[in-house]
């Protein structure tokens, strides 16, 4: 019955933020980077934090550092929706709020550089996390499906408290009602992309660190693969990385395939699962085999992912230049 009571509470306080947004126009705007093309509420990511924060006090205040942090990164990332916020201000909140969450998990006894190479890997972990929410559903259903990875392992693991788990599940679910759609109610902004990231990776961190099992961070591996590869090709391309753009494979299906954005992000979420499985089947075994298992994983998932994203370059985007050349000539022509 808290569930349940839970669940209608986050949609009555979901739909109270809409008026919010439409009141005071925290709207999301179609631009050149944009896979969507109406004016769609921005923000109702929201959610995932007001369900942690319902978490945090029904459970009597459990895990304070870590809600400290999350409340933080959440009140940058929502002034970022609606006003702009200096990289360097957001980057200095970021880095405090893993510095909370890292010492809530107690990982303070390793040497100093263990401590700056978790800070480095989360912050980018939260940024990636961030970048990959362009189109409708994608976070929604992958962070569904990596919740409940968490969720399966942590019934025989116990390394979190289980209702942290289920009321992240409860936002997630209550978010995706609204913006799994063609036609999206609201997007999660920064403050829902941002939030889920660090929800996830709070549980994740607790969860690598009490097995000793760093195969578990391929919990993310679709997520992680899809976002290095776009890095590093725009770093090649000699292009900003801070600033938006629509490189990322799901972009590419998405706005130069043409496929539906509900079955993209099916497959994401579907791929995921995939691999969250056989993550839970290796963890079993001795360290070296998790570690063979992870680099094939990491190697057959990355050449699936390049060799389909340069297809799709060569066979829709370049062909878009071409006919986008072709026309500009045959008006100069005709002017």
């Amino acid at each position: 019955m808290a569930y349940i009571f839970t669940v209608i509470l986050l949609f009555l306080l979901e739909l109270l933020y809409f008026k919010i947004a439409d009141r005071y126009n925290i709207i999301d705007k179609p631009n050149q980077r944009s896979s969507h093309t109406t004016i769609t509420l921005r923000g109702g990511g929201i959610i995932f934090y007001i369900a942690i924060l319902i978490f945090f006090i029904q459970s009597g205040f459990s895990y304070p550092w870590f809600m400290l942090g999350l409340t933080l990164m959440a009140t940058i990332s929502f002034l970022d929706d609606i006003a702009e916020i200096t990289s360097r201000l957001r980057l200095a909140v970021h880095f405090t709020s893993v510095l909370l969450m890292a010492f809530q998990m107690g990982i303070f006894s390793p040497p100093w550089y263990y401590i700056i190479v978790t800070f480095i890997i989360v912050v980018g972990a939260i940024n990636a996390y961030n970048f990959m929410d362009g189109i409708n559903g994608i976070t929604a259903l992958y962070s569904l499906v990596v919740c409940g990875l968490l969720y399966y392992v942590n019934r025989t693991v116990g390394f979190i408290e289980q209702d942290y788990l289920i009321y992240a599940l409860l936002g997630i679910v209550v978010f995706a009602f609204f913006n799994f759609r063609n036609q999206a109610k609201c997007f999660a902004g920064d403050v829902g992309s941002v939030g889920i990231a660090y929800i996830v990776l709070f549980a994740l961190g607790t969860l690598i660190f009490k097995t000793g099992d760093f195969i578990y961070i391929l919990f993310l591996a679709v997520y992680g693969v899809d976002a290095v590869w776009s890095i590093v090709r725009r770093l090649y391309l000699g292009e900003n990385i801070l600033e938006g753009h629509r490189t990322h494979l799901y972009q590419y299906l998405a706005n130069e395939v043409g496929y539906n954005r509900l079955a993209i992000s099916g497959l994401y979420a579907t791929l995921q699962l995939l691999i969250g499985i056989l993550v839970i089947t290796f963890a079993h075994y001795d360290h070296t085999t998790q570690l063979v298992f992870a680099i094939i994983a990491l190697v057959v998932l990355s050449a699936i992912y390049l060799l389909l994203k340069q297809y799709i370059i060569k066979t829709y985007v370049s062909n878009k230049t071409v006919q986008s050349h072709r026309y500009a000539t045959d008006i100069k022509i005709l002017d």
